[in-house]
């Protein structure tokens, strides 16, 4: 059932939690059940960043620690370089600020180490030479176990691998946006992943809800397309390509007798090249759902005619 991130010694389920709702829709208790539901299923990575919740995710895990959970129990992954003042979004991944970010990290998640640390988006504003400095310097401090990127283009986690190389530290994980009406990182990354032995953590695998089949008579009270938290979440993927899409997943998942999520989920994580989806869970009902993908293998002409339905030109 694990897999190894890339090529590297980690193993891991091939489902991780992400925590961006943490700290805003999702409490502190309903993240400690979270986390307890999602071990209890044999997973262990949760992916988090500087960023997420203005750092009250990065503290709900680190109030966790020895009380909801053992440290050595879970695989944290946070990443370093975009957070918010105010209302606006900074991206910065020099190596002053990378490394300021990181211990801050650290601190909220009491703990002297996380076990992947991820620059968290391309910036042409920053010599890649200078982030991933930033990157040798928390593997050889041992706060980090394992470092990888986030967002990056094929060319760009290619050429970033190719200079870490150099200095005999592994690029393990590249993570991206990727789903059945996101399928852009088939052109270039997933290629790269299969060729240089990078893995490929998934985030918004359900196309930002959009493949649960809850958009398609419109956008629902209480969705994450409503919510002042993320304002224009999912209205990229409400166009008509995307409602044949979640057609296509309702069609499939009425005829195995499962939800759409777990459709959409058995489908991203079975890709080449993919480590694990990422599933933001708002719901106790909604991570049942997750988890309950793990059991799913999808049939090769379900497979096939998702693909077919997916495709653009």
């Amino acid at each position: 059932m694990h897999r190894r991130v890339g090529s590297s010694g980690l193993r891991i389920a091939p489902l991780a939690l992400g925590t961006m709702t943490w700290g805003n829709s999702v409490d502190r208790h309903e993240a400690g059940d979270h986390v307890r539901a999602f071990l209890d299923a044999g997973c262990e990575l949760i992916d988090t960043a500087y960023g997420y919740g203005g750092g009250d995710a990065e503290s709900c895990i680190g109030e966790m620690l020895d009380q909801v959970v053992s440290r050595e129990d879970l695989v944290i992954c946070t990443k370093s370089g975009i957070h918010r003042v105010g209302d606006e979004r900074r991206v910065d991944v020099s190596r002053r600020t990378l490394m300021h970010q990181l211990d801050t990290s650290l601190g909220r998640l009491r703990t002297d180490h996380v076990d992947l640390w991820l620059a968290h988006t391309w910036s042409d504003e920053v010599p890649l030479e200078e982030t991933l400095s930033a990157l040798e310097w928390a593997v050889g401090t041992g706060r980090a176990r394992y470092v990888g990127v986030s967002n990056y283009t094929g060319w760009q986690v290619s050429r970033a691998l190719t200079l870490l190389e150099q200095a005999r530290v592994p690029l393990v994980v590249n993570e991206i946006q990727y789903s059945l009406v996101e399928r852009e990182p088939e052109r270039e990354v997933l290629p790269a992943a299969e060729a240089l032995g990078f893995g490929i953590l998934a985030w918004s695998p359900l196309g930002r809800g959009v493949l649960t089949g809850k958009y398609r008579s419109g956008v629902p009270a209480g969705s994450r397309a409503t919510s002042p938290d993320s304002p224009g979440f999912a209205e990229r993927f409400l166009d008509d390509h995307a409602r044949r899409v979640s057609e296509a997943v309702v069609m499939a998942a009425r005829g195995l007798g499962v939800s759409p999520s777990e459709v959409a989920l058995a489908w991203v994580r079975d890709r080449p090249g993919v480590t694990a989806p990422i599933v933001g869970a708002r719901t106790a009902a909604q991570l049942r759902t997750a988890l309950s993908s793990l059991e799913l293998t999808l049939p090769p002409e379900i497979v096939d005619a998702l693909d077919d339905v997916s495709a653009r030109p």
